[in-house]
């Protein structure tokens, strides 16, 4: 007799295995790669140039509860979504996007404080990195920032009555795309939160 494998099984695996689900590992793996990288080129270039500490604006510092609210309404959205709850969901990818900008915004705060106690992107090498990992991760910001705008133009189109509404809340290949974009702004805020601890202790370990 065969052992046939209950339905809902291989639906789970299928959606583990999904093409989104293995990209999304691909780009989070690359990037905690790359940034671990240039964390120990940063410590290598000060350590063998005997290079002064560089000490973070406090805008810096700021930025990492702006992140932070960020996740928080992420969160909120993903939550909304599974609970069918459409304003909220809405109103929840309208104050990421918000918030993100802010973020952005607060970080070119942060670079002309910098240029203002006289740190150049030329001064040494640590500047150079500090300017290069802080630029790359306020690039992979504006890189989420379409995604998010796609689903919340999405949302307002197509959630216009409780039939469009049904269908919206019911596609699984959406919800696997908002889980994803969830998991992937988690690891930005993340991943700032390692940035400024990172160079925090640098500048403390003289």
């Amino acid at each position: 007799m065969e052992n046939k494998v209950p339905a809902s099984e291989n639906q789970d695996t299928s959606m583990i295995f999904h093409p989104y689900n293995v990209l999304m590992v691909l780009v989070i793996a690359s990037l905690s790669v790359l940034f671990l990288s240039l964390s120990g080129a940063f410590i290598y270039s000060r350590v063998t140039s005997d290079l002064p500490p560089i000490k973070l604006p406090g805008i810096f510092l700021f930025n990492t509860l702006i992140l932070l609210a960020s996740s928080g309404t992420m969160y909120l959205a993903k939550r909304s979504y599974l609970k069918d709850q459409t304003l909220n969901y809405q109103k929840a990818l309208a104050a990421t996007i918000l918030i993100s900008l802010v973020f952005l915004v607060l970080q070119f705060i942060g670079w002309r404080a910098m240029f203002q106690q006289e740190i150049f992107i030329a001064s040494d090498n640590s500047a150079s990195y500090l300017y290069l990992i802080s630029g790359l991760h306020f690039l992979h910001v504006i890189g989420g920032l379409p995604f998010l705008g796609l689903f919340l133009w999405a949302a307002r189109k197509k959630m216009k009555n409780p039939v469009s509404v049904l269908v919206y809340f019911s596609d699984p290949e959406k919800k696997l795309k908002l889980r994803l974009l969830t998991m992937y702004w988690h690891f930005l805020d993340a991943l700032w939160i390692y940035l400024v601890l990172f160079f925090w202790i640098n500048y403390l370990i003289r």
